[in-house]
């Protein structure tokens, strides 16, 4: 049973929709290209996981949106299936991502550039909560720990806020071409890593980079 949102979440709710709908159309498009980055010390499903993931999480999204559920109604429906259709630990950590902005947003308001604030820290911490990943082990939270930390601490609107934000996370996913892994998959492989960017920070880039796109 979806808890109705407020009108105001409802509508904010709508526009998450629809740009999760805009993220599964662009991971689709990348799903070669994911894959052969994970193909170097992985198993090669990182393409299809974050394809499959947020497509599923899309419709759920949209499901939700339906129903009459806000935006936590709604992201949190989203992390649900994408967890479940992507599988292994992106689908887990991209799963936990947007149940923890939900968490944090609420079914009740249009969020706000300090709400935003604060939903991302948690999305931070409830990623490297049940990764267990700091940066410089060559995962996602390298691109994501210094797009959140550019996020909080840049001055002005929203969309510079998040220019600044995409400009860190590319530097961040930049800097995972020249670690070993430590963790995850491709830890047995870590010396054969080097030299390619980690393909959980360069998707989770490319999903900020486009958020950003939709922004300006």
């Amino acid at each position: 049973v979806t808890t109705p949102g407020s009108t105001a979440s409802r509508e904010a709710a709508e526009v998450a929709a629809g740009l999760l709908d805009d993220v599964a159309e662009m991971l689709a498009r990348a799903q070669e290209e994911l894959g052969a980055l994970d193909s170097v010390a992985g198993d090669g499903d990182h393409g299809i996981g974050m394809a499959n993931g947020s497509r599923a999480a899309a419709g759920a999204a949209h499901a939700a949106v339906s129903a009459g559920g806000g935006l936590r109604t709604t992201l949190t429906a989203a992390g649900d299936a994408w967890s479940n259709r992507a599988g292994g630990t992106s689908g887990a950590l991209w799963g936990a991502l947007l149940t923890a902005l939900g968490s944090a947003l609420g079914d009740e308001k249009t969020p706000g550039s300090d709400d935003l604030v604060a939903a991302l820290q948690a999305a931070l911490s409830a990623v490297q909560r049940l990764g267990g990943a700091e940066v410089g082990d060559k995962t996602l939270v390298d691109a994501l720990s210094p797009f959140v930390a550019a996020f909080v601490a840049t001055d002005g609107d929203l969309a510079a806020k998040s220019a600044a934000a995409v400009v860190a996370a590319e530097a961040g996913t930049e800097s995972t071409r020249a670690l070993v892994a430590r963790l995850g998959r491709a830890r047995p492989l870590g010396e054969k890593s080097v030299g390619t960017p980690d393909p959980g920070a360069v998707s989770l880039t490319k999903v900020v980079t486009l958020l950003n796109s939709r922004l300006s």
